[in-house]
């Protein structure tokens, strides 16, 4: 074998050689700037995906972008590091929260199910009140369950026959003064049955935007089927059970949910729950 006494040697250029960078936990709230764009923002999450980690920035005026967490793609205080996995927060020493904010109750086991029921309109609604609001109604022994739609809701309140030891609460999408939705929920309210409903086409909306890395819910014409408008309008694949997944996925507490669900299903859940006078 010959012997290469250059073997050992880096004969490339000096100005070619890239010097190794600092790599920088993507906390949240640290201000960077995206090298290849120039969007400047602030860190306010970091996903895993199948095509490798991303990163969400929000700029000044509150427009986010997801870019993905490559080497060398950034910008610190005008000095090129790579954004990496910021390290696992410690466990809270105080008392543990579900996912709707109440305290945890450790070791808490689900109550027997009350007569009482909660309807909500569509799986999708029903996977996510579970999501969010599964571990307090496990212990206040509430069952949720999923309608199809509201146009059989007489006959259906009517077939439960709601009591004072038994309401029935009802959560309704796109409840507006003078929808359809609007005036059958007035012609079954009552003392023991409670309708209320969020003023969004379907249960995906009520989803905060900035949860999924996107600026708003895109506005789909009339005509078109929303759910596949929005699959369109995002570049999304058109499977709204893949789009659905994606969606409750990003979901992991309240706090990803807009104001206007989360009061109507905690009033629903004291409605159902409250003593019978």
């Amino acid at each position: 074998m010959r012997n290469d006494r250059y073997s050992s040697l880096n004969l490339t250029p000096p100005w070619k050689r890239q010097k190794p960078v600092p790599e920088v936990p993507a906390e949240v709230d640290l201000v960077v700037e995206e090298v290849t764009t120039g969007f400047c923002g602030a860190v306010i999450r970091w996903e895993k995906t199948a095509q490798g980690p991303t990163v969400t920035l929000e700029d000044r005026f509150g427009k986010h972008r997801v870019f993905p967490m490559e080497p060398r793609g950034f910008l610190l205080e005008g000095k090129v590091v790579t954004l990496v996995r910021p390290a696992a927060s410690p466990e809270p020493s105080g008392p543990k929260l579900t996912a709707s904010g109440s305290l945890a109750v450790p070791g808490a086991r689900a109550r027997v199910a009350r007569a009482g029921r909660i309807y909500v309109e569509g799986r999708h609604d029903a996977e996510l009140v579970e999501k969010v609001w599964g571990d307090d109604l496990r212990i206040e022994g509430v069952v949720v369950e999923y309608l199809e739609g509201v146009d059989d809701l007489p006959a259906i309140v009517e077939a439960f026959s709601p009591g004072p030891d038994a309401r029935l609460g009802i959560l309704v999408d796109h409840l507006v003064p003078g929808s359809k939705e609007s005036r059958i929920a007035a012609g079954v309210t009552g003392d023991d049955v409670l309708v209320v409903g969020h003023p969004y086409i379907d249960v995906w909306e009520a989803v905060k935007p900035c949860s999924l890395g996107i600026q708003a819910w895109p506005r789909v014409p009339k005509g078109q089927d929303w759910k596949t408008g929005v699959c369109r309008a995002l570049g999304w694949p058109e499977n709204t059970g893949a789009a659905w997944k994606r969606i409750l996925g990003s979901v992991s507490s309240y706090k990803d949910l807009e104001p206007a669900l989360l009061g109507r299903v905690e009033e629903l859940i004291d409605f159902v729950t409250a003593p019978a006078s």
